[in-house]
């Protein structure tokens, strides 16, 4: 026997010398796994400066400071609490924190209990029984979970943010809007009256027989047209007014003043820091996280494995007694180390690696749009502001066209076409202004999405 206890101590060394190679092959695999969140890093810090320079911008923090106007944030507030699609998406982000909380408590031992009462030919017996069981976390995979988890948390969280900060802007691109619906439709009411006072005039003159029958058919053809135009932005209004008021989770409409409030041009810093605001970007960078973690987990689930259980049991003949009076222990322990699955455990690796550079892609299409909506933003403010001038420069000759246009016609110089064809360039011209004012405006709020600007101070009794 003396001779096979060296043989004996051999084969268990070779055992373990496996089991240690085993090991360390596959943490190296484990460690040496292509680091996603380095390049994540290294991709958001590439972009260095920002192609157009600005002016009159103003360093700002939230995006509320855009409107400096108390009843418009007034109404992000209701919002906040009151909007349906941002209720449902608080509420996804509570399921994740208990979808934490179940991750974790793999941590803990579980302890369960039964008791089990039996007849047999008169003869009764009762038995109970406490189990507990408890898995160690050799190689931190549970806790892999639970940081993952974690990710999972921070990655919802973004989402949120994400989803307050979109409905504020849309709060307040809504009210824009009923600014510029309101002033089109004074625009279209100021044509109005001008062409009425026309065919009122034409009407008077064709009486006495100084103009002709088509003259007042043209008059009446403009007047009927902008009656049309007219009906239509009214109606256009009230949906706009209805539509804030689904924003707001109400179904009553919202009235709002007919005057552009003013809006500050957010200033755009380094890209980095702007970019780094931004909590789409924020929820992919923790998607990169979380799958990387669960990759690591993936890659020790080929690692053994040891759990603890104790059982604790009595057997007797009446219930009182079997409440574990003189109970008898009994203690395991195990361990468990996969050997052949049919290649369940490697397509595992391979499917949490190609995720995790799933949710890398993800990260990097999330910040290609993400410059690309700040430089196009950045683009369009010097281009609106061009255009505001130009229109304004092209309003003040049609006024001035269409004064001297007026009095030639009183005058019999020219027909009644000229004159309508001027003023309605006069009209058209407002409209046009009004609708580049508005989309510099709202440029402007889009501008401050893009930079990360949001919702981050307490609103409505939340903290952000």
């Amino acid at each position: 026997m003396a001779t096979l206890r060296p043989l004996r101590y051999s084969v268990l060394a070779l055992r373990y010398s496996t089991l240690a190679l085993t090991v360390a092959a596959v943490v190296g695999c484990s460690n040496t796994s292509v680091n996603y969140q380095q390049k994540a890093d290294a991709a958001l810090t590439a972009q260095t400066h920002w192609q157009y320079q600005q002016q009159d911008a103003a360093a700002l923090t939230q995006l509320t400071q855009l409107i400096a106007m108390p009843a418009l944030t007034s109404l992000v507030e209701q919002a906040i609490l009151k909007n349906p699609n941002l209720q449902q998406t608080a509420i996804a982000l509570q399921i994740t924190y208990a979808q934490r909380g179940v991750t974790t408590s793999e941590r803990s031992p579980q302890v369960s209990a039964g008791f089990d009462a039996k007849n047999n030919d008169g003869d009764e017996s009762y038995q109970a029984d406490v189990n507990v069981s408890w898995e160690l976390d050799l190689w931190q995979k549970i806790n892999d979970e639970a940081l993952a988890a974690d990710m999972d948390i921070a990655n919802s969280q973004a989402l949120y943010q994400g989803a307050r900060d979109a409905l504020a802007a849309n709060i307040m691109r809504s009210w824009l809007q009923i600014n510029l619906q309101q002033q089109l439709i004074a625009i279209e009411t100021s044509r109005l009256t001008v062409l009425e006072n026309n065919e009122r005039f034409i009407l008077s003159r064709y009486r006495t027989g100084l103009g002709a029958l088509e003259e007042l058919d043209n008059a009446r053809t403009s007047g009927a047209k902008t009656r049309a135009t007219l009906a239509e932005q009214q109606e256009t209004l009230a949906q706009n007014q209805r539509n804030l008021g689904v924003l707001l989770g109400q179904t009553s409409a919202v009235q709002a003043a007919s005057e552009f409030p003013t809006v500050l041009q957010p200033l755009a810093m380094l890209p980095d820091q702007d970019l780094g605001r931004r909590p789409d970007l924020q929820a992919a960078y923790a998607a990169i996280n979380a799958a990387q973690y669960r990759t690591d987990v993936a890659y020790k689930a080929l690692l053994p494995s040891i759990s603890l259980s104790a059982s604790l049991s009595d057997i007797a003949s009446s219930p009182s007694d079997a409440l574990l009076t003189s109970p008898a222990w009994s203690l395991l322990g195990q361990l468990t180390a996969p050997i052949f699955q049919g290649g369940k455990l490697r397509s595992q690796i391979e499917i949490a690696e190609l995720t995790t550079e799933q949710a890398y892609w993800a990260y990097q299409e999330n910040l290609l749009i993400a410059v690309n909506e700040v430089e196009n933003s950045l683009g369009q403010e010097l281009s609106l502001e061009r255009q505001q001038q130009h229109l304004r420069d092209a309003l003040n000759s049609a006024k001035r066209s269409e004064a001297n246009y007026q009095t030639k016609y009183r005058q019999g110089l020219i027909d009644i076409l000229d004159l309508l064809t001027v003023q309605q360039q006069t009209f058209d011209l407002q409209s046009q202004l009004t609708q580049a004012t508005y989309n510099r405006l709202v440029n402007r709020i889009d501008l401050g999405l893009a930079l990360g600007l949001g919702i981050t101070t307490d609103m409505a009794g939340e903290t952000s």
